[in-house]
């Protein structure tokens, strides 16, 4: 499955392959996309604001009155911003990390890129980024667009992801895999 492939399927694929378009059109793929990473990271750093776009409870209006403040305060003045509030109104902004990675990947295919995520339980290095994104380059052929993912809860390892392929090395999958193979043991 092509980078293509992946971001025209899908409700997240549609919202971000309209925000690619749009943003070629004004010329701003990359101011957008400055501003969709700069979320990104406000989603990855504040649990409060991952309730906030995941749970139901909160009312579309709610949401935007957020999103308004939060934005205001991060500097994002971009289509993005527009963007993620539409898909507010809308009542999808739970999908919205997944419309964030569908844009990613179609930026970088326009660049001739791969777009890539690495999951890490801490925040790499610059030189294990870039010895990974050579790695990630010898392996599909061309260069990589790394976005990066901390995630504690997978303890240590990796988790690569590169268009519909996954390579899943953290611990906490391989403590999961001995579990499994100990309950087979005994």
């Amino acid at each position: 499955m092509t980078a293509q492939e992946y971001t025209a399927t899908g409700m997240p694929g549609r919202y971000a392959t309209a925000l690619f378009e749009l943003a070629q059109e004004s010329n701003s793929v990359n101011a957008v996309s400055a501003d969709l990473d700069s979320f990104a990271t406000m989603l990855d750093a504040s649990e409060d604001l991952t309730r906030l776009v995941r749970s139901p409870v909160f009312g579309a209006g709610e949401q935007i009155a957020a999103l308004d403040a939060i934005f205001a305060q991060a500097g994002i003045k971009s289509i993005a911003a527009n963007f993620i509030k539409l898909a507010a109104k809308n009542r999808r902004l739970f999908a919205v990390r997944d419309m964030i990675g569908a844009f990613r990947a179609l930026a970088a295919q326009a660049r001739g890129q791969v777009a890539a995520e690495v999951v890490s339980a801490e925040k790499l290095s610059a030189a294990q980024v870039d010895r990974l994104k050579a790695e990630l380059k010898a392996s599909v052929g061309s260069d990589v667009e790394l976005a990066q993912v901390v995630d504690p809860s997978i303890l240590g390892g990796l988790i690569v992801k590169v268009g519909s392929r996954m390579v899943d090395n953290s611990l906490r999958t391989k403590l999961q895999n001995l579990k499994v193979a100990m309950k087979g043991v005994s």
